[in-house]
């Protein structure tokens, strides 16, 4: 036997990790190699930031007082071209790179006008990536530029230039046109959804007052035009457009800076309407910014601290409100632009820098003031508001302080019928809230009791939309909920105290599954908002069928994979013949059996684990809120009072309820 020395060991371990495994990515690779990193992931999501990549290139152009129109088209073909009347990218030879500087945006990773202040004072496009990754991730890219006379063209294909940059025409115009068509190696669809962006233009119009953009769906042969000259202004009427305005809407605008920085310029418009829960959404640099931030906690303490002082002086309360009574009923929208934001938080929009508190604060003290002295029968309406709701924080006083001693960390404070896991980490750990005993019982044996914990609900929660704090606390389901989480309620909640990192809705598959569904993402919604913020709310997604040929079993998800099963299942028994699929239990003329489940409580513990339950195999939906103003108004539309509207969305979504986003 040979001897074997340290330095034999030593070269063994070293075996296929030399100067050889470093491998450097040049130009675009890194970002096909790894796409999540830059635009979030390769589902819906990121196929449709690729188009706000490029509309956010354009709006930073009418943010600098030079573009005014923008239109995104959706092509036949499966492409998106955006194009508007800005400036036009610089196409001359690039000062470091000595080529075109067209190529250079379009093919460099942190090339672009935001690094260069005398472009670009105020950007949404922090990073330089956006249309470089846009052209990275496109099978084919076209960019045509309008500019100092002439039309530049050049064309790419997954991220490289498969052309020079040609001069195809003369024109009066300014302006950038880019056509892309997403890689489907790349991404897991393809297809994009004009109201998903319809909703972004949407919001960048309010925004963005002075410009109109406009959508072309060649595929449906549909148009739209966003242009709100109103700004904020139309942009709380919209969001309220389902709620009953209790005061009219109070606009504050206000430039400032702090320790002689770059002006931050503030935009903020509020009212208060007949609801009893806040609908507050906040933009720097038109990103929505659903953490909040530095902006955020300078409008709210201003609001209370000027309201508090108004009322006080004009006799209308005996002691001061808190900040949770100014929040009843108030739908707000505030919009910065900062110079050099700095984000922080879970999903990295949440702002950081410390001036703008102090700016916003000052700026909204001193209008505010102003307002009220000259407009007392609002002021009066304000304080009647928050001191109805003072009144009835008070009465849910002592539903809170049970609430308090029910959220403690021992077990002996948790529900009777929690079935908790062993693990205490909350990052290792998740809890089901299931629909109903049966299914309870049949997920609790099904369970891994190491990291999954169980909490059946009975019946449907308190639709917490239209509800106070002391009614929503007098609820038992709720106070359940409450209990097994243990992170607060109110002015108490913080996700990070949450005991499981996974809160997952699991309900059936059929319209009262959903009713229950939208009753708990309304309550987590309107009061534990930041759980869904964090990423910590998912649904569950059970099976809706079980396909069965002899001892083989499988289970499919909706119609479309039901068929598919079947299919498949026919073409491995050689069976040729078409024969039609019902939706219901029965048996074919070929011996497949076919279950449809109408519900939970049918399927067995090992069922509703393998299909459900288990890791490996489940489907979760992971709850985000893309858009906090469009979603605050599906849930004033599906959970409000108004029968009409109501009926008008159901109607109008009808068509796209398998993806339908909330």
């Amino acid at each position: 036997m040979a001897d074997i020395n340290d330095q034999d060991i030593l070269n063994q371990e070293n075996k296929g990790y030399s100067e050889d495994s470093i491998k450097v990515l040049e130009g675009l690779e890194a970002v096909r190699l790894r796409p999540a990193m830059y635009i979030g992931d390769i589902g819906d999501r990121g196929l449709h930031h690729l188009i706000q990549e490029v509309v956010d290139n354009s709006i930073d152009e009418a943010l600098a007082g030079f573009c005014k129109n923008i239109t995104v088209t959706l092509h036949t073909d499966g492409s998106c071209s955006v194009s508007d009347d800005g400036r036009g990218i610089p196409t001359g030879p690039h000062p470091v790179k000595k080529i075109s500087t067209l190529e250079v945006v379009l093919c460099t990773l942190h090339a672009g006008g935001k690094f260069d202040k005398g472009s670009y004072k105020v950007s949404g496009g922090l990073h330089g990536v956006g249309v470089s990754c846009v052209n990275a991730l496109s099978s084919h890219l076209e960019v045509t530029v309008r500019r100092e006379g002439k039309i530049f063209q050049q064309s790419y294909s997954k991220g490289d230039p498969i052309s020079s940059v040609d001069i195809i025409g003369d024109t009066k115009e300014t302006g950038t046109t880019i056509r892309f068509k997403p890689d489907d190696t790349i991404f897991k669809t393809v297809e994009f959804r004009a109201a998903k962006v319809s909703d972004r233009l949407r919001e960048l119009a309010f925004l963005n007052s002075e410009v109109s953009l406009a959508l072309i769906d060649e595929v449906n042969q549909t148009s739209e035009i966003f242009h709100f000259p109103g700004g904020l202004v139309e942009f709380v009427k919209y969001a309220d457009s389902h709620l009953q305005a209790v005061t009219e809407i109070v606009y504050i605008t206000g430039t400032g800076n702090s320790d002689g920085g770059a002006d931050t310029i503030i935009e903020v418009c509020f009212e208060y309407n007949d609801s009893y829960s806040e609908t507050l959404v906040s933009y720097v640099n038109n990103i929505n910014t659903v953490e909040g931030g530095t902006h955020v906690s300078g409008f709210r303490s201003a609001l209370t601290r000027t309201i508090n002082a108004y009322a006080t002086s004009n006799n209308l309360v005996k002691t001061a409100l808190t900040g949770e009574d100014f929040r009843e009923g108030l739908t707000a929208i505030i919009s910065v632009k900062v110079a050099e934001p700095q984000f922080e938080g879970q999903t990295k929009t949440k702002l950081g820098n410390g001036e703008v508190e102090g700016v916003v604060r000052s700026i909204i003290n001193e209008h505010l003031a102003i307002y009220l002295d000259g407009n007392p029968k609002v002021a009066k309406k304000i304080v009647e508001k928050a001191t109805l709701a003072a009144e009835a924080r008070m009465a849910a006083k002592k539903s809170r302080e049970l609430v308090r001693r029910q959220n403690a960390l021992e077990s002996s404070a948790l529900p009777g019928k929690l079935a908790d896991c062993s693990l205490r980490t909350a990052e290792d750990t998740e809890i089901y809230l299931v629909e109903g005993d049966s299914a309870g019982g049949s997920a609790k044996q099904g369970r891994d009791r190491r990291f999954q914990a169980i909490l059946p609900l009975r019946g449907k929660i308190l639709n917490t939309h239209r509800a106070r704090i002391n009614k929503i606390l007098d609820n038992e389901e709720i106070r359940t909920i409450i209990a097994a989480l243990g992170a607060g309620f109110g002015e108490d909640f913080d996700a990070e105290k949450s005991r499981y990192g996974k809160i997952i809705l699991m309900a059936d598959a059929d319209v009262d599954g959903s009713h229950i569904r939208t009753l708990l993402l309304t309550f987590f919604f309107l009061n534990m908002r930041e759980l869904i913020n964090s990423g910590r709310l998912y649904i569950a997604q059970p099976p809706l069928y079980k396909v069965k040929k002899g001892k083989q079993e499988y289970y499919a998800y909706n119609d479309q994979e039901r068929d598919e099963v079947i299919k498949r299942i026919r073409k491995d028994k050689g069976i040729i013949d078409e024969v039609a699929v019902e939706t219901t239990e029965h048996i074919s003329v070929d011996g497949i059996t076919i279950q449809r489940f109408k519900g939970l409580g049918e399927m067995n513990p090992i069922q509703l684990w393998s299909t459900t339950m288990n890791p490996e195999t489940r489907t979760l939906l992971q709850v985000s809120i893309a858009n906090a103003a469009e979603a605050s108004m599906v849930f004033d539309t599906l959970m409000g009072d108004k029968v009409e509207p109501r009926r008008e969305f159901i109607e109008k979504n009808a068509q796209y309820v398998k993806n339908l986003d909330v």
